[in-house]
């Protein structure tokens, strides 16, 4: 099959820094070649696939000081597929640009779906999706759904690691940990508050954007800075990630926003660590309740249920994910929703007996 992935410009794929959609793109990418198929990957010029690379632009627009109008290139970008479109290299398109290709690419024959990688509950979401209401569509979690019903939605697909990106590793569980990016919505603040309820040490391994340098000034610095408990280590990368989580006793996760996802979560099941988490968007699809971790209310249950980690099996965890959220897994579910649209929209051939 021939087969082209749409990924944003913003990161190179994988990114070089945060970046959750354009590693997903990553993973499933390579897990489509490795499958025997035929597959174009649209990025930034910086990125590195097995895929064919056709890079519109030399680097990530994140990274590239020179742009300020990302918007620009990336009409660039759709213009770029539709006339490849025209001279009909590919048998189906996969677009990871939210709702951007929509009003271009229904008006051409080749067939296509977007997986929607974020939030959908803002109001200007509905007149979106009322207007492109035929539009093929891909959950990320059944969460995810919730606010657009209207939606064309083809089938929900998880995310998913390579196998073997992050292991368990033999190791003491001395902390509990914080992973990913520090900003109001991923709960920092809360899950230093139940590690120091607890009275156990808590490892932040996490970045802060520029977005977010004020509520990491104002709120999370003086938290940190006074609680010998808490040790900032910075943004981490895959490489460090089974060691940083195999060491934990548990991931605390204590959202404050519909996720539509949470990798995280994945991540830390890969190396055998069971989750803490609220209960708000995919949160209670992804982790099974009292055997990959547990789903609570707020700080004083997620406190409630740390003692409780330790009784967890680490080996069903691993299982779990190995069942749940491989890459390959991802990959096999894409393949049968590109196939379903494809003969959705094939052609019907009508036979006509010898007696008419």
């Amino acid at each position: 099959m021939r087969i082209a992935q749409v990924a944003p410009l913003t990161e190179a794929v994988p990114p070089k820094l945060y970046g959750g959609t354009e590693r997903v793109v990553h993973w499933l990418t390579e897990e489509l070649v490795a499958l025997g198929h035929d597959v174009t990957l649209f990025a930034s010029g910086d990125s590195q696939t097995s895929a064919k690379l056709d890079a519109l632009w030399p680097r990530a627009l994140r990274l590239d000081g020179s742009v300020r109008d990302p918007n620009a290139l990336h009409m660039v970008l759709l213009e770029r597929v539709r006339q490849k479109c025209d001279d009909e290299e590919f048998d189906f398109l996969h677009f990871h640009l939210d709702y951007y290709p929509w009003s271009l690419f229904y008006r051409q024959p080749t067939p296509f779906l977007t997986t929607l990688h974020g939030r959908l509950d803002l109001p200007e979401h509905q007149p979106v999706f009322n207007t492109f209401s035929k539009m093929p569509v891909i959950s990320i979690s059944n969460a995810q759904r919730r606010p657009v019903p209207q939606a064309n939605w083809v089938t929900t697909i998880h995310h998913g690691l390579p196998e073997n990106l992050l292991t368990p590793k033999p190791a003491r569980q001395e902390y509990l940990a914080v992973l990913g990016r520090i900003a109001p919505e991923k709960g920092v603040d809360r899950a230093i508050k139940i590690a120091t309820h607890c009275g156990i040490p808590l490892k932040i391994a996490a970045k802060v954007d520029r977005a977010d340098q004020d509520y990491y000034d104002e709120l999370i610095r003086p938290m940190i800075e006074n609680n010998p408990l808490v040790d900032f280590i910075g943004e981490i990368g895959d490489h460090e990630k089974s060691d940083f989580l195999s060491s934990a006793l548990g991931l605390l996760l204590p959202i404050d926003w519909p996720e539509p996802f949470g990798l995280v979560m994945i991540e830390a099941m890969a190396c055998g660590t069971p989750v803490v988490a609220f209960n708000r968007g995919s949160v209670p699809e992804i982790i099974d309740d009292g055997l990959t971790g547990f789903v609570v209310e707020d700080v004083l249950s997620a406190a409630g249920v740390v003692n409780r980690l330790a009784q967890l099996d680490r080996t069903a965890i691993r299982k779990q994910f190995e069942k749940r959220f491989t890459a390959r897994r991802m990959a096999l579910d894409y393949l049968a929703a590109y196939r379903s649209l494809t003969e959705a929209t094939a052609p019907r051939i009508k036979l006509v007996s010898s007696a008419e």
